[in-house]
C-alpha cells in the first residue's frame, strides 16, 4: 500500500471511480478470497474481520464518502446494545475503537438498577464517525474499496463465483458477504409521495434484491424511519432541560483507558396536545395510516403517528435533541420520526417547546427496505442453500448499528475461515449476547424488525457489559484477531480481580462487621467497594466494578444456573389455562403472541419469535404458585 507523507493512503481514479491503490499496480483485481457488498456497519466488520484473518477483500458501497454513514440518530450503545459493542470490541472489531474515537459525550443508562445491568451509551460525531471508519479500512492492508454497485450474484452449480456490477464490469470471489443495509429494493416515503431510495437521495439496489429473490430466497419488507434534522441555531434550549455527559464512564474498547475529554449536553422537550392534533389532521396523508406502508415496522421505535395512535390516553412524549457533532449546524430530535407530509412536518415541529422557530434542514421519512428470512441461514450467517454466501445487518430483518456489527463480524469471520478451509466459528447463548442474536435469528426468524434485548438473554446476568473483554478476547485472541499484547491486559486484569477477591475475603470486618469477611460484607446493598478499598489495594474503575458485582450477585448467578437447568426440560412443562394479561412482569407484545400462537408448553413458547427467557420464566413461576 502507498502512503502519502501525511500518512494516509494514496488514491487514484479508474473511470471516475475512487479505489484504494493497493495491488496490482494500482489496478483493481477481478479475483479475491471475499467480496462485501455494503459499507455500513455489517460491511465495515465484515471487510476488516476478513482481511485481519489474511484475506484479500473487496469493499463495494454505493458512495465512498457514506462508509459508515449514522443513518439515524448519531449515537452508539445503550441498553444490550452496550453488551454488544463491547463483544464486538473483544473479537477485535472496529465498532467501539471507532465510537471512543468519535465520542461527544458518555452516559450509564440504568444508574437507579444494579451495576451488573448498567448500560453505556455514546454521542458520537456524525461526521468523525465515517471519516474514521473509512481511515481505519484505507489503512488495513487486504481490503480495496470500490464505488460500484452489485447488480447479481453469480452461482455456477451453487458455487459462488462472484458479482456483477454497473460498471460492466464482474469481480470473482469464494465468498460474497451481502450487507446492503436498507437499500435492498428500498423505497421512501413522505407522506402520499414515495420514490425508490436506500436513503434519502441515495439509490436504492433492486436489481440485486431481484438476484437474490431469483436465487429461492424468502424475502419480504420491512419498514423503519428517521426523523427530520434540525438546524441547531434555530432551535432555543433555554426552553428545554438539558443533560450533561457524565464523566466516571468505561470507554467502550478494552484498548482504551479513559474517554474523549470533548463534550456536548443533549436536551429534553415533549410534544402537546397541539402537536397531537396537528398530527390526527394529517393522518390522512400518513402512509401509514392510508395503507401505503405494508411492512411492519420497528416495534420499539415507533413513529410519532404510530405513538400517537397506540397511546391515545398520553398527553406528551419526550424528544430527546441530541448534536450531531461538535460543529455541526444539526440537532437529531429523536422521538419524532415521521413519514408525514414536510408541511405536516414543520407545522407539527414548530408547536414543540424550544422548536417554534427551528428550520428544518432534511425532512424525516419512512423507508420499506427488503430483508431475506434469517432461517434460510446457519449461525455464521452463511446460506444453508449456497455455500460461501453470507448475509450480515439489516438484510437480516434487524434494526440497529450494533446488530448490524455483530452480524458483520460473525459473517466476516466465518468467511476468512471458509476461505481457509477452517471450522467455523459460531457463539453460544451462553458465550455472548452475540450468540443470543445469532440463535434468535436463524431459528425463530423474526416478524418485525429484530432489536436486541437483554431480556432476550437466559444467561443476562452472566452476560453483562462489563464482563465483555473478559469473556471473549480469549476467543478473540486464538482467532488471530486480538494481538498477543492486548490479549495479556486482559488475562492481567483477570488475576487482578481474582487477587482482590481474595485478599477481601482473607480480611475479617472491623467492629460489629468482625464476623464476615470483607467479601460477604460487600454483598450488603449498602456497602461499596469504594469504602473497602483502602483495604485492599488501588484498583481502576473496571476492576472495582467486576470485583462487586462478582460480590454482590453472587447468589443471583447461582438461581440463573439452577433455572438453566430447568431450560432443557421446557417441552415438559405444559401450560395450563393462564390469563397472560394479568401478568405484570409481560409485555404488551409477549401477551400479543402468547394469546395468538396458544404454546401448549413452555418449550413451544419459548421457540415463537419475540418470547424472551424472562417470559418464560415468568410463566414458569405462575404455573408453579397455581400447583402449590
Amino acid at each position: 500500500m502507498r502512503f502519502t507523507p501525511q500518512g494516509r493512503p494514496s488514491f487514484s481514479f479508474y473511470r471516475g471511480v475512487i479505489y484504494k491503490a493497493s495491488r496490482c499496480d494500482g489496478v483493481i483485481m477481478k479475483k479475491y478470497d471475499i467480496i462485501v457488498i455494503g459499507a455500513g456497519h455489517a460491511g465495515i466488520e465484515a471487510a476488516y474481520a476478513g482481511a485481519k484473518l489474511g484475506c484479500s477483500v473487496l469493499l463495494l458501497t454505493l458512495a465512498v464518502d457514506s462508509i459508515g454513514k449514522l443513518s439515524c440518530n448519531p449515537a452508539i450503545g445503550g441498553v444490550s446494545k452496550g453488551a454488544l459493542v463491547r463483544e464486538v470490541d473483544a473479537l477485535g472489531g472496529l465498532i467501539a475503537k471507532i465510537t471512543d474515537k468519535a465520542a461527544i459525550g458518555y452516559r450509564v443508562l440504568n444508574r437507579s438498577k444494579g451495576k451488573a445491568v448498567w448500560a453505556t451509551r455514546a454521542q458520537v460525531d456524525k461526521f468523525l464517525y465515517p471519516q474514521l471508519a473509512r481511515e481505519y479500512l484505507e489503512q488495513s492492508p487486504g481490503i480495496d474499496i470500490l464505488q460500484a454497485k452489485a447488480t447479481e450474484i453469480i452461482i455456477e452449480e451453487r458455487k459462488i463465483k462472484g458479482i456483477r456490477s454497473d460498471l460492466g464490469k464482474d469481480f470473482f470471489s469464494k465468498c460474497i458477504i451481502v450487507a446492503a443495509g436498507t437499500f435492498l429494493k428500498g423505497k421512501i416515503h413522505i407522506g402520499l409521495n414515495s420514490f425508490p431510495g436506500g436513503r434519502l437521495s441515495e439509490s436504492s439496489s433492486d436489481a440485486l434484491f431481484s438476484s437474490i429473490k431469483a436465487l429461492g430466497f424468502r424475502v419480504k419488507h420491512f419498514k423503519t424511519g428517521t426523523c427530520a434534522r434540525l438546524r441547531k441555531e434555530t432551535v432555543d434550549f433555554s426552553k428545554m432541560r438539558q443533560q450533561f455527559p457524565e464523566e466516571a464512564v468505561m470507554p467502550f474498547s478494552f484498548t482504551n483507558s479513559r474517554i474523549n475529554s470533548k463534550k456536548e449536553s443533549c436536551f429534553i422537550t415533549y410534544t402537546n396536545k397541539k402537536t397531537h392534533r396537528i398530527i390526527k389532521k394529517n393522518l390522512k396523508f400518513s402512509p401509514l395510516c392510508t395503507g401505503k406502508i405494508k411492512s411492519t415496522g420497528v416495534r420499539y421505535c415507533p413513529s410519532l403517528e404510530d405513538k400517537i395512535i397506540r397511546f391515545s390516553d398520553k398527553d406528551r412524549h419526550q424528544i430527546f435533541l441530541e448534536p450531531e457533532g461538535l460543529s455541526a449546524s444539526e440537532v437529531y430530535p429523536n422521538g419524532i420520526s415521521t413519514s408525514l407530509p414536510f408541511d405536516a412536518q414543520i407545522d407539527f415541529i414548530h408547536s414543540i417547546e424550544g422548536l417554534e422557530s427551528a428550520k428544518v434542514v432534511r425532512p424525516g421519512y419512512g423507508i420499506e427496505h427488503g430483508v431475506i428470512d434469517a432461517r434460510q441461514l446457519f449461525a455464521t450467517f452463511e446460506s444453508q442453500k449456497y455455500p460461501g454466501l453470507f448475509f450480515a445487518g439489516q438484510v437480516n430483518g434487524t434494526t440497529g448499528y450494533e446488530e448490524a456489527a455483530a452480524q458483520g463480524l460473525i459473517a466476516g469471520i466465518n468467511a476468512a475461515l471458509k476461505v481457509k478451509k477452517k471450522k467455523p466459528f459460531i457463539l453460544k447463548r451462553n458465550e455472548a449476547c452475540i450468540g443470543v442474536l445469532a440463535d434468535d435469528l436463524v431459528k425463530k426468524g423474526t416478524n418485525e424488525p429484530y432489536r436486541m434485548f437483554t431480556s432476550r438473554c437466559e444467561y443476562k446476568l452472566s452476560l453483562r457489559e462489563s464482563n465483555a473483554a473478559l469473556r471473549l478476547c480469549g476467543l478473540g485472541y486464538s482467532l488471530g484477531l486480538i494481538s498477543k499484547e492486548d490479549y495479556q491486559k486482559i488475562e492481567e486484569k483477570q488475576k487482578l480481580i481474582e487477587r482482590v477477591i481474595n485478599k477481601l475475603k482473607n480480611k475479617r470486618g472491623k467492629g460489629k462487621n468482625k464476623q464476615k469477611n470483607l467479601f460477604e460484607l460487600l454483598k450488603e446493598p449498602e456497602v461499596s467497594f469504594l469504602s473497602l478499598k483502602k483495604e485492599v489495594e488501588e484498583t481502576s474503575l473496571a476492576v472495582a466494578m467486576e470485583v462487586e458485582i462478582t460480590a454482590k450477585y453472587e447468589g443471583f448467578l447461582r438461581r440463573e444456573n439452577i433455572w438453566l437447568k430447568e431450560l432443557k426440560n421446557l417441552d415438559r412443562i405444559k401450560i395450563p389455562k393462564v390469563d397472560y394479561s394479568q401478568l405484570p412482569s409481560l409485555s404488551k407484545e409477549v401477551v400479543e403472541k402468547l394469546n395468538k400462537f396458544k404454546p401448549v408448553s413452555l418449550g413451544q413458547a419459548l421457540r415463537i419469535s419475540g418470547i424472551t427467557p424472562a417470559a418464560i420464566l415468568a410463566i414458569y413461576n405462575c404455573i408453579k404458585t397455581k400447583k402449590s
